[in-house]
């Protein structure tokens, strides 16, 4: 899968890496302000495990 992606992209060797650090970014990007905030919707709330005191 990653020689794929490596013959995939174009250019020398130094833009591939430059071009899959993008990617990558990119990806992370897109799951910390999208993917995890819409998995966090679905699921419950936690609740509290520690007393009041009382």
């Amino acid at each position: 899968m990653y020689g794929l992606i490596w013959r995939i992209l174009p250019g020398p060797a130094w833009l591939k890496v430059v071009e899959s650090l993008l990617i990558v970014a990119a990806i992370v990007y897109g799951l910390f302000f999208y993917a995890y905030p819409w998995v966090a919707t679905m699921l419950p709330e936690p609740g509290s495990t520690v007393g009041s005191g009382e």
